[in-house]
């Protein structure tokens, strides 16, 4: 008899048993695990991009070392390579005066920038070189630092500012333009 009870429990046990494993208390579930999505953080500045510029320009030149160049208004074209997000060269071409003659300026740049992507704000600071002529020709290196503002992904506004050394000339270049980067 008890033997009988005992295989009658047991198929009882194994006929019950598949029901058991779809039966849920409640008719919604939930999960407390939440998806936390991270977007990639989108930075104006590209690791690689090309730059044309084109600006304005203001030379002052001290009179006290016999000056070469003079002190003048005028504008530009620059062209820049980005190789990466933080090093760039470029070279870039500046005509301007004083009212009596034209004067021009030739100047290849090494650029170090750290672009703040949060503000769309970079930074940067340049050394370079090249030659300034009007009636004589002179060489000169450079040193300087500005700042630039990307508007969207493709169009910044810049200023920035160097001192030329070198030479007998003592000169301060101010440029201010719109930059187009691709």
């Amino acid at each position: 008899m008890k033997s009988l009870r005992l295989k009658t429990l047991a198929i009882l046990a194994l006929a019950v048993s598949p029901l058991l494993g779809t039966v849920q208390a409640g008719t919604e579930s939930k999960s407390f695990k939440e998806k936390v999505v991270v977007e990639p953080e989108t930075c104006k500045f590209r690791d690689f991009e090309i730059q044309l510029d084109g600006f304005f320009t203001g030379v002052a030149a001290s009179r006290s070392h016999g000056n070469t160049l003079n002190s003048g208004v005028g504008g530009g074209t620059a062209l820049n390579v980005f190789f990466a997000r933080y090093f760039g060269v470029g070279v870039e071409a500046n005509w301007y005066g004083n009212g009596g003659s034209a004067e021009h300026m030739i100047l290849g740049n090494v650029f170090v920038r750290y672009p703040i992507c949060s503000l769309n704000l970079a930074p940067y600071a340049m050394i370079g070189g090249g030659a300034g002529w009007d009636h004589k020709t002179v060489g000169f290196g450079t040193l300087g630092g500005g700042l630039e503002y990307r508007v969207t992904n493709n169009i910044g506004l810049f200023g920035d500012c160097r001192w030329f050394y070198g030479n007998p000339d003592n000169l301060a270049v101010f440029r201010t333009g719109v930059r187009f980067a691709f």
